[in-house]
């Protein structure tokens, strides 16, 4: 059985250095901190409280008046000791004026999380907030931290320009799901297969991860948490939907079409039965501002936004996953069990979907690569290019400079040899060929592989010779 790692905390040394930057400042402080659930906002937060004076109230679906007793007793306890079960400040604006006295003189952390359950329940707090801010608490020594779920309620209600705290913020960031490189410290032992396996099947949700710590092998993880019925993750997309949005329905048939393998907006308005394509185009935004959703276009594009040749994709592994091998097996599941599904309908497939992942394994390395200046250029996109007969995995440019880098990504049991080389040199040709408006002069063209294999000797001795850059399982 799996330890209980409900609470492992890894990596995220880059959101602790900032939340600390916005701690030292001098004076009064307000971050905004969002991001989907099970992302690890809240075990950020209380690694950054740690032992500073702080306040922490987690809200849920309760009343008002429960979330206002609770706050009123901690920040009362904070200062005077531990205050009865019943009391209660009167109102929001009562025990900010007390929070603001508290925090006069010393800094004080003060972390509402999921705040649009507060708000939900309270419609005037964000403008007792800012009412509050303006007259007393930016004066103050107060360190405010508001944190949520709900991304499209947070960019709204908290970061829009007809937010009552608009103007007002020091600083805000999204959290997203870790990158593969991030994720290391979870499997620290394990070989670097296994967790490009596990990355696949999870992605970069610390709390999906967090499962997988204690597992003997990958398929017995998948068997107890995911294709389980009962298991934690045996029905988490619908969760997701059901905990974020009003109408979850019409969200889970866009994800079921696009997961299908309609990517373009009229398919998948048709497949999820969806007889306005501008409502749908707007449930799709919601969803690409959850991050389970991303429209993606050839690198080359000019102006990805207003290019017609967008396309939709599943960004999260795990929905990608789900999709894949529980929704269209839950009979099967139900009635075979999860073994014999593992059996016959998973294991024959998972090579080939590791592989997928695999691909943007390797397009998270080249930026990695691009951060470190570890790349014969600076790159101005990195992503995939296609077209109707070509596609290359990995593709980084910068057409004012002249630069263009190209990548295979193959998760083979054999090494890669001259001849992936050579079909990726074609493939650049036609690139070019097929976004000559986009250079100046013709790019010099540098290559990467990548490879579960490695490499054969030749392909070895060529690269030492020219522009191709060789990255094995033991460099991601």
């Amino acid at each position: 059985m799996a330890p209980d790692v409900s609470r492992a905390f890894v990596d995220r040394e880059y959101e602790l250095n900032l939340l600390e930057e916005q701690y030292r400042t001098p004076g009064a402080s307000l971050f905004i901190l969002y991001g989907r659930r099970r992302v690890g906002k809240t075990e950020l937060l209380r690694r950054f409280a740690g032992e500073k004076r702080h306040i922490f109230l987690v809200a849920d679906q309760a009343p008002p008046a429960v979330h206002l007793g609770e706050f009123s007793r901690r920040t009362w306890a904070l200062v005077h000791g531990e205050a009865p079960e019943t009391f209660s400040f009167p109102s929001w604006d009562a025990v900010f004026r007390f929070v603001g006295q508290t925090a006069a003189a010393e800094p004080l952390l003060i972390i509402l999380d999921e705040v649009p359950y507060l708000v939900e329940g309270d419609k005037s707090l964000l403008s007792v907030l800012q009412r509050l801010w303006d007259e007393t608490l930016r004066h103050t020594r107060l360190k405010l931290v508001l944190c949520g779920s709900l991304v499209s309620f947070m960019e709204r209600e908290l970061l829009g320009h007809k937010s009552p705290l608009f103007g007002r913020r020091t600083g805000q960031y999204q959290l997203e799901p870790m990158t593969f490189r991030q994720t290391a410290g979870f499997f620290p032992a394990r070989e670097a297969a296994w967790r490009i396996g596990a990355y696949a099947v999870v992605g970069g949700m610390p709390a999906y991860l967090s499962l997988f710590v204690g597992e003997d092998d990958l398929e017995s993880g998948l068997v107890r948490h995911v294709l389980r019925k009962g298991g934690v993750l045996f029905d988490e997309p619908r969760f997701v939907l059901i905990q974020e949005l009003r109408e979850p329905a019409y969200y889970f048939a866009l994800l079921a079409a696009i997961a299908t393998g309609k990517t373009r907006l009229n398919e998948i308005t048709k497949a999820a039965h969806r007889p306005d394509r501008g409502a749908a185009s707007r449930d799709l935004d919601i969803l690409r501002a959850m991050g389970l959703v991303e429209r993606e276009v050839p690198a080359t594009e000019p102006a990805p936004e207003r290019s017609r040749r967008g396309t939709y994709r599943l960004k999260d592994n795990f929905l990608r996953f789900w999709f894949r091998f529980v929704y269209p097996y839950r009979t099967e599941l139900e009635t075979a069990g999860p073994e014999l599904v593992l059996e016959r309908f998973i294991r024959p497939r998972l090579n080939e979907f590791v592989g997928q992942a695999f691909e943007e394994i390797a397009r998270q390395h080249l930026r990695e690569l691009a951060r470190q200046g570890n790349l014969p250029f600076l790159p101005s996109r990195i992503g995939r290019w296609w077209n109707r007969t070509t596609e290359i995995d990995v593709v980084a440019l910068n057409p004012e400079d002249g630069q263009l880098l190209v990548g295979e990504a193959k998760w083979w049991a054999a090494p890669v040899g001259l001849n992936v080389l050579a079909e990726l040199e074609q493939k650049a040709r036609d690139l070019i060929a097929h976004s000559s408006g986009l250079w100046k002069r013709p790019p010099a063209v540098h290559y990467a592989l990548f490879s579960r294999s490695g490499f054969t000797p030749e392909l070895q001795e060529r690269a030492c010779k020219e522009r191709v850059l060789l990255v094995g399982l033991g460099d991601l």
